[in-house]
């Protein structure tokens, strides 16, 4: 995510002297690359003579084009110093949202980037059927998924995401599938072929009833690959589009079926088991 920002210096200017509008002080101007916690600052102030970074966090940089690592996420403002060849000091600040980031990339035509997620990783067991192995991973703005199943893209299996958004069994669903979860939100669709859709939970938690909620572009498939008879695909979930996505967590539950609802092809976790929870507090 690149952020640009052109920041005006703050200076005394005294325009009823010849001299002294002659000495206008430059624009302090740079751009902000920012990944995860990892923050680029690019300066492109003109006339600098020194630099005095302060980050917002207590840290500090006399560099031109610092980078910096913020401890956590939160709202920090960082401001530039520039002091200028005559001795004026001028500053730019602005204001910058930190959050967790992700190496997973839907553009790269790879899934080794799925390789440094090792912490939500679903694993399958009697019953997961068709479904191999499940993998999250999530920033500010996207959940992320991994799968691995026993199919092919042909094959138009449909998959049924329970989703418990506000980590309540009071509420939502309870379906047999996935225990300890209240799902309040249910994406269901062929995936692969570009039909899923979001429905939201309504009334009684042991009734299987879900309103059709019309959301565009909640959803994206990045690589998608056939090899040794496993279907591999990931995609992501946009938060903002979906209800109580962002939060710091929630529990999901994952099953498939064939594409006429005919049969149940798998579930993970294992049917039975309590939903996987992800949690999105970092």
């Amino acid at each position: 995510m690149r952020i640009s920002y052109i920041l005006l210096g703050i200076g005394t200017l005294f325009l009823s002297c010849e001299k002294d509008k002659a000495e206008q002080l430059p624009d302090v101007v740079y751009t902000v690359n920012i990944e995860g916690y990892k923050v680029t600052f690019d300066n492109q102030t003109l006339n600098g003579q020194s630099y005095k970074w302060e980050f917002g966090d207590g840290a500090t940089s006399t560099e031109k084009s610092p980078v910096h690592i913020y401890a956590k996420k939160g709202k920090f403002v960082p401001t530039l110093y520039v002091t200028t060849a005559n001795g004026k000091v001028i500053e730019g600040s602005t204001v910058l949202r930190i959050s967790k980031g992700t190496a997973v990339k839907l553009n790269d035509n790879s899934f080794s980037d799925w390789d440094t997620v090792t912490h939500n990783v679903v694993m399958p067991g009697a019953g997961s059927g068709n479904l191999k192995k499940a993998k999250y991973d999530y920033d500010g703005n996207y959940v992320y998924f991994y799968f691995e199943v026993s199919s092919t893209k042909a094959n138009g299996d449909i998959f049924d995401f329970y989703m418990d958004t506000d980590n309540s069994a009071a509420t939502g669903y309870n379906t047999w599938l996935f225990t300890g979860a209240g799902n309040d939100v249910l994406l269901e669709g062929a995936l692969l072929t570009g039909w899923f859709d979001v429905f939201y939970h309504k009334g009684d938690p042991a009734a299987f009833a879900f309103d059709y909620q019309s959301i565009s572009d909640f959803f994206e498939i990045g690589t998608i690959s056939e090899s040794g008879g496993i279907l591999t695909f990931e995609g992501r979930l946009t938060r903002s589009k979906i209800k109580g996505l962002l939060g710091t967590g929630f529990k999901i539950g994952v099953a498939t079926t064939k594409n006429d609802w005919s049969a149940m092809l798998g579930a993970l976790p294992t049917p039975a088991a309590a939903s996987f929870f992800i949690d999105m507090s970092e």
